[in-house]
């Protein structure tokens, strides 16, 4: 039986097709995870044992901090400017960000000059980032535009794949978007009449029964990074692909397994593969540097994770040994994260490549 709250959203959605008709996957995704009511990130704790996924910082604290000494690099990178923000888009419980901190707490000069900015709109993340990061100033955002125009490192791990996509899919030589209505009393795929001005990556092909996807957020946070006029550097990581390509890849993670992404409405988290070309393409196009992206395993290595686990090692039990090395073997085996999650760094054009990355694309 669905909660009181998910009722709620499916009859929401139930009406709002009723009276104007399929809704875009765009729609109904935004409504699914951020509705002011009954969203999926607005009404509970999605991460943990007890939620329904878990991510890269709640596997290994080695996550945060080589983000952290990251972040240090690019600071040093910038002239190790006085006044820097370091913040973070989708920052779960706030693991990432207080293993980042303890790691650049060995840098007294950048940790004391260090404003802290998140980027959340759930008040439950929120109340528990608080908790996380209670020693130190933070400061909450709705939105990265938000975020003072000052020198900005920012890091987001799994906030990408989050942000809702349009799909479209080709029938007898036209493309039209896909879209959620209602069939035999229950939420259903169907179509919309043929799409116009769809931009589509000029080496794709075009294949009856093919779908695309975009994600139109991904083009203000762009636009947003562009805007400021101090220096920033970008550090973006989640699963998707190198190449812009073809595939419905919406899915729904529920209990820790995938479920329908149409069955329960506000009960699941939904999310999509990340497009990096698209990423790095609309970052060189606003006047930005790209870097990768890298498979999280080798960018993992290259900061020194094997060194950073050795030293935890050596103080470790052997209850906490055997949970070190899985929670870095999780991170950087190809058959589980490491290949799969990618990173791709976006810079001011004025900074040099950050580690471990040689150049720009």
């Amino acid at each position: 039986m669905l909660a009181k709250a998910t009722i709620s959203l499916v009859d929401s959605l139930r009406q709002r097709i009723a009276n104007h008709g399929p809704i875009s996957v765009y729609d109904y995704m935004q409504a699914c995870l951020a509705d002011p009511a009954s969203g999926y990130y607005i009404a509970r704790q999605p991460i943990g044992k007890s939620g329904d996924f878990i991510t890269a910082p709640e596997i290994s604290q080695i996550f945060g901090e080589l983000l952290g000494l990251w972040a240090v690099n690019v600071w040093q990178s910038m002239g190790e400017p006085d006044n820097i923000v370091l913040a973070e888009l989708g920052p779960g419980r706030g693991t990432l960000m207080a293993d980042a901190l303890r790691a650049i707490k060995s840098v007294p000069q950048l940790h004391k000059r260090i404003s802290i900015a998140l980027i959340e709109t759930s008040p439950i993340l929120r109340e528990a980032q608080a908790d996380a990061l209670g020693n130190f100033d933070v400061g909450w955002f709705d939105a990265i535009e938000e975020v003072p125009d000052a020198p900005l490192i920012l890091l987001a791990n799994e906030f990408l794949d989050a942000l809702p996509v349009r799909q479209y899919i080709r029938r007898s030589g036209g493309w039209h978007e896909r879209c959620v209505g209602i069939d035999q009393g229950a939420f259903a795929y169907v179509e919309s009449d043929q799409a116009s001005g769809l931009d589509l990556p000029a080496e794709l092909a075009d294949d009856d029964d093919a779908i695309f996807e975009t994600r139109p957020s991904v083009a203000n946070l762009i636009a947003a990074l562009a805007a400021r006029t101090k220096p920033v550097a970008a550090l973006f990581i989640d699963y998707g692909h190198e190449r812009s390509g073809f595939g419905d890849t919406l899915q729904a993670v529920r209990g820790h397994g995938f479920a329908d992404p149409l069955e329960a409405p506000g009960e699941a988290d939904l999310s999509a593969h990340v497009d990096f070309a698209d990423l790095a393409r609309r970052a060189r196009a606003a006047g930005l540097k790209s870097f990768g992206p890298m498979p999280q395993g080798e960018f993992l290595l290259k900061l020194g994770l094997e060194m950073r686990r050795d030293r935890l090692l050596q103080a470790a039990n052997p209850e906490q040994r055997q949970t070190i090395v899985t929670g870095t073997d999780r991170l950087t085996d190809r058959r589980v994260m490491g290949e799969l999650f990618k990173v791709l760094a976006i810079t001011s054009s004025t900074l040099p490549p950050p580690p471990p990355f040689p150049e720009a694309n």
